[in-house]
């Protein structure tokens, strides 16, 4: 089907036909027209497939510390290699705080095309102008629907099983501590189905030496190297 016809309605198509010399009523035009099957845009997971290079996505998730505190940890993660690109941490985020940490994440020439969000409140007139000042389009989810930052809430349930469930958080630059080294493991150590057994920052294969072991994060993980 061509594109047109995708995207051209009966009245544009007969419009088109008349310029043409062709002396035909609209309503044939819409007889004979094939049924649209889909949006007439793009979807979005076509959206995510198509522009994934230049996607960013950010979340927030709550952490509890040893005395029943409430920690804020705010992610970002660039969709092509999964990368985990920023964590940190902070009792009160506000607007003016996630515009700081967006803008310290990307250096002004690597910031993403497209930074993919919830509808969250904290999200206001700071973040928006910090992202129209580096150049960055922002793409809010639609309401209830977390699927579409599918990227960022799969690394954020990554974080809970492989990290902070098993481990007793005192505050929050132990939380810091703590998501560094994850982000290390996450990036370098860690592979990954989607990117072919591979690690977002490629591993190269080791075949000559002895396998030794590195304990990451107390022994949750261990990095497997030859030496």
């Amino acid at each position: 089907m061509s594109v047109e016809n995708r995207l051209w309605g009966a009245p544009r198509i007969h419009g088109e036909l008349l310029k043409l010399g062709f002396e035909v009523s609209q309503s044939t035009v819409a007889k004979y027209m094939v049924r649209r099957r889909g949006p007439p845009s793009q979807g979005w997971r076509a959206f995510l497939a198509n522009h994934a290079p230049h996607i960013a996505a950010m979340d927030l998730f709550v952490v509890p510390t040893i005395g029943f505190a409430l920690l804020y940890v705010f992610v970002i993660v660039r969709l092509d290699r999964r990368t985990l690109v920023w964590t940190n941490v902070t009792r009160h985020p506000t607007a003016d705080w996630i515009a700081r940490q967006i803008a310290e994440a990307f250096p002004w020439d690597e910031a993403p095309r497209y930074l993919i969000r919830d509808w969250d409140g904290v999200v206001g007139a700071a973040v928006m102008r910090r992202l129209r000042a580096m150049g960055i389009r922002d793409k809010p989810i639609a309401p209830a629907s977390p699927w579409q930052n599918a990227f960022a809430e799969r690394l954020i349930g990554s974080i809970r099983r492989e990290c902070v469930d098993h481990l007793i958080v005192l505050g929050a630059q132990h939380l810091r501590r703590i998501l560094r080294c994850y982000a290390h493991y996450y990036n370098e150590v860690r592979t990954h189905r989607s990117l072919n057994k591979d690690t977002p920052i490629s591993r190269a294969v080791q075949r000559i030496g002895d396998i030794k072991s590195h304990v990451l994060l107390g022994g949750i993980h261990h990095h497997y190297v030859r030496i």
